[in-house]
């Protein structure tokens, strides 16, 4: 993730290829540096995820701009595209409305999209997610269950039968440990949150065993650990 990665990406990219990973993942970058992008991408043999964010008043808004954000992303050949999509508030109609729509610009425009379950966007729980897989069997999913731990108030593990509904269409996993009160635990090294980590190292291994039965040969996974002020800082000083 190029999340809080302040180093020029000249600096940076060689580094993270160094380290041994295969990609990055990042929103789109400003118009004026799309070429020295792409170019350093290349350089450095790194795959791509472009993360695009849906906006708007309402569905017909937030369908076109996924529609146009999708095709900017399409121009950098990516891995795929993962996608902030929609609105929390929304009813029923309206998310079906809007995945309708994103599904159809999907296939016409020959796209591989994860959707994910993030605060604030259409699939911000395990209830509505559930509800729409079944009404859209073939959307793939972005699985952060960092947020649906932090919206829940609670690790869900006497409630896994919906990570497991959730797995069935998993494309890809954003492996940040949530806990009860927030999307990111201060440390998850930090014994006190070994029962945290636990629960989601179990349900990212649910993902990778429903994936292996569809039939996948390859994972994957961006480690996210979100900068100040996502990480704890010190009041008074804003300090990590």
């Amino acid at each position: 993730s190029l999340w809080g990665v302040e180093q020029p990406l000249e600096v940076v990219l060689p580094k993270i290829k160094a380290l041994g990973y295969a990609g990055v993942e990042s929103p789109l970058p400003e118009p004026a540096t799309v070429s020295t992008f792409k170019i350093l991408l290349s350089d450095n043999g790194l795959q791509y995820i472009p993360l695009i964010f849906t906006s708007g008043k309402n569905v017909e808004e937030h369908a076109r701009t996924f529609q146009e954000q999708l095709e900017l992303a399409q121009a950098f050949n990516p891995y795929f595209i993962n996608s902030h999509s929609g609105r929390d508030s929304w009813n029923a109609s309206e998310r079906n409305q809007f995945f309708a729509e994103a599904l159809k610009i999907e296939q016409k425009t020959n796209a591989k999209v994860s959707h994910e379950t993030h605060r604030g966007r259409i699939l911000f729980n395990p209830w509505v997610t559930q509800e729409t897989v079944k009404e859209f069997p073939s959307l793939n999913l972005c699985c952060d269950f960092s947020h649906w731990v932090c919206v829940a108030e609670r690790l869900l593990d006497n409630e896994e039968e919906y990570i497991k509904v959730a797995a069935e269409h998993c494309l890809h996993i954003h492996a940040r440990v949530g806990y009860e009160e927030g999307p990111q635990v201060p440390d998850p090294r930090a014994p006190e949150y070994q029962a945290h980590l636990n629960s989601h190292e179990r349900w990212w291994q649910m993902v990778w065993e429903a994936q292996s039965r569809r039939g996948f040969t390859v994972t994957t996974l961006t480690a996210e650990y979100g900068p100040p002020s996502y990480l704890h800082t010190i009041p008074h000083t804003n300090e990590p």
